[in-house]
């Protein structure tokens, strides 16, 4: 039933396919931050007060799951980038989707912290998969010219997620004192319906992220496989992939895991934690690549190509690095920092409200960085987010002193400066690289940039500490990574009016 990827209505469907993936892919990553407060909460009790939440223990395991979340979205990237590159975009991104749909769906049976952190782990493998092949399937269907907006359609779908998230909570919110009886209504047990609509509907809402699931089916019976892909494979490219290579994104992933244990365990002096970790992370990088270079070594290419590509892959998950360690370590913390600020609103609605706010700024950011991007060129505008950014996330945290409309509002213009990078991102990373590798490249760049986030996640239970619990000195902090982004943004080639690369 697929029509040839290269006739206007193939082109379309490949679209709406990776369109609809993305804006799943934000639901999956807005999720957590609007349920994990209250989630944790119903299970580390103070235990000087069992009534009230322990804020410590709900402070670091917000940060373990969220660093899980980020390693398994970056091994997710590289497995699912080198199953693209080999079987096929369409293929491995059907694989993809299923596996975050039933993770989420699975994710609100957990009963502690460890099941969910297992399974928010097991779902971003496919939700950083996902996101690596939408994009190299739309740029390879898709015109040259075309490339600027499309970049800026896949960050602004992507923050659709955050939005739906956001209104689904707001809804069941509303309809807080008759949820349990219209459950009961449609034959659910009362046990289980005052289950799903306790403390604040989270297992409700982690509920709601597998309807993806459905998506998978239209993937797999309409939408076309990019015809470069296809050629590439005709012309045996493919097949200088191989599955032992994967053994050392598996170490890499162990590797990645080991970090968070070691930050996660208080019994553990702060040397141990640092030299441990350094070592690690040269083991993640290492493997992380071992599917990239045993692809190159095989595949007849100049030793200075393969310098060159592999050069890209470290410097793409640099330029990635950046803007997702300022998010997960910065923005995602004003979830647990809006909860203690003065207001009237509850604290579901107002998780709901900056998220809401956030995404659809942060949606008319991504369509703007990419489109300016095209017309003025990739680096310039990279460089300028990183300085807006700075001042936009230090402003933000220093400036707001209580929840209401400002504040709301202020999340919005944060939103859509900060995740601009986010349309500025799929412009880029595909132009990097060849059709043969350009799955795992992006894939690799983008989300190796998570485990960045991830061990910068790690921290912000010491920042906190240090800053004896405010998170709006705390994430201020976090802003400086901007000064990073502009170092390596100075390293890297313009791509501004050439064609993706064969």
């Amino acid at each position: 039933m697929s029509v040839p990827a290269g006739s206007p209505r193939g082109r379309n469907l490949a679209l709406l396919a990776a369109l609809l993936g993305w804006m799943f892919d934000g639901m999956e990553m807005g999720l957590f931050p609007l349920v994990g407060r209250d989630a944790l909460g119903e299970w580390l009790r103070d235990p000087s007060d069992p009534s009230k939440a322990d804020k410590d223990a709900v402070n670091k395991w917000f940060g373990v799951i969220m660093a899980c979340f980020l390693v398994g979205a970056a091994t997710g990237g590289v497995v699912f980038g080198w199953l693209g590159d080999k079987i096929g975009r369409v293929r491995a991104m059907t694989v993809s989707v299923l596996l975050y749909s039933v993770c989420s769906g699975l994710s609100a049976l957990s009963q502690s912290p460890e099941q969910l952190a297992v399974l928010r782990f097991l779902g971003a493998l496919g939700m950083g998969g996902e996101w690596a092949l939408g994009v190299a399937l739309v740029m390879e269907v898709w015109p040259n010219a075309s490339r600027a907006w499309l970049a800026g359609w896949i960050g602004a779908f992507g923050n659709l997620g955050y939005t739906i998230c956001g209104a689904i909570a707001l809804g069941l919110h509303s309809a807080k004192g008759q949820l349990a009886g219209h459950l009961e209504g449609l034959g659910v047990p009362s046990d289980l319906a005052a289950s799903l609509t306790a403390n604040g509907n989270w297992r409700l809402l982690l509920l709601s992220g597998a309807v993806p699931a459905l998506l998978t089916l239209f993937i797999r019976l309409f939408v076309p496989e990019s015809e470069k892909w296809t050629k590439e494979k005709e012309a045996g490219k493919a097949s200088h992939w191989s599955g032992r290579d994967l053994v050392g994104v598996l170490v890499g992933c162990t590797a990645a895991l080991g970090i968070i244990a070691l930050w996660a365990a208080p019994e553990i002096g702060l040397t141990v934690r640092v030299v441990g970790s350094l070592a690690a992370l040269a083991v993640v990088v290492a493997g992380y690549l071992m599917p990239a270079y045993g692809f190159l070594s095989r595949s007849g290419l100049s030793a200075d190509a393969r310098r060159e590509t592999l050069g890209r892959m470290v410097l793409a998950a640099g330029l990635s690095g950046v803007p997702l360690l300022a998010t997960w370590a910065g923005l995602m913390w004003m979830y647990m920092w809006v909860n203690d600020l003065p207001g009237t609103a509850p604290n579901e609605v107002r998780r709901a409200w900056i998220q809401i706010s956030s995404s659809i700024g942060a949606a008319i950011g991504c369509v703007a960085a990419a489109v300016i991007g095209g017309a003025l060129g990739r680096r310039p505008v990279y460089a300028a987010l990183c300085v807006m950014s700075l001042v936009t996330m230090v402003g933000f945290y220093r400036l707001n002193t209580e929840y209401g409309t400002a504040f709301v509002l202020s999340a919005g213009l944060l939103g859509m400066v900060s995740a601009a990078f986010y349309g500025w991102l799929p412009l880029y990373l595909p132009e990097l690289f060849r059709t043969s590798m350009r799955a795992t490249g992006q894939g690799f760049g983008f989300n190796f940039g998570r485990i960045i986030a991830a061990v910068g996640q790690l921290q912000m239970t010491n920042l906190l500490t240090a800053f004896d619990k405010d998170y709006a000195r705390a994430c201020a902090v976090v802003a400086g990574v901007y000064v990073a982004g502009l170092v390596l943004i100075a390293l890297a080639p313009e791509t501004k009016g050439k064609d993706l690369p064969e």
